[in-house]
């Protein structure tokens, strides 16, 4: 199994704005290497990313789970704390919740994260 790796983010609520309001103006351009997803702090970042959250992507990814329901048969969690989980998964960007008829498919985007905390970016500071 191939690990699929996402590069993610912290910066404050106030930056990350700043940062967003300098891309839609034209004023800065992301770079490639940047991260996709951004966490407003290290203890957001923690509990979506706990340990825990780590083992569910990861047999996600493993067992390819065909709904929500299969999902807590095979990882003995309750279908509403996954539906909580899983929809903040979706608002970062970290799986797919793929509609297949009545049904929505978790779908993996990463299972490995690489943490980029501190570095700053001159270009959203001027104003």
């Amino acid at each position: 199994m191939k690990t699929k790796t996402i590069k993610v983010g912290v910066m404050s609520y106030e930056n990350f704005k700043k940062y967003t309001m300098a891309i839609a103006q034209g004023k800065y351009e992301p770079k490639k290497n940047e991260p996709k997803i951004w966490f407003e702090s290290i203890e957001t970042m923690s509990q979506v990313l706990s340990t825990r959250n780590m083992e569910l992507l990861k047999l996600i990814e493993k067992r390819k789970p065909q709904s929500i329901k299969e999902l807590a048969e095979v990882s003995g969690r309750q279908v509403s704390n996954l539906s909580r989980t899983l929809k903040t998964f979706y608002k970062y960007g970290i799986v797919d919740l793929i509609e297949n008829k009545r049904t929505k498919v978790p779908v993996a985007k990463a299972t490995s994260f690489n943490i980029e905390y501190g570095k700053k970016y001159p270009q959203i500071d001027a104003d």
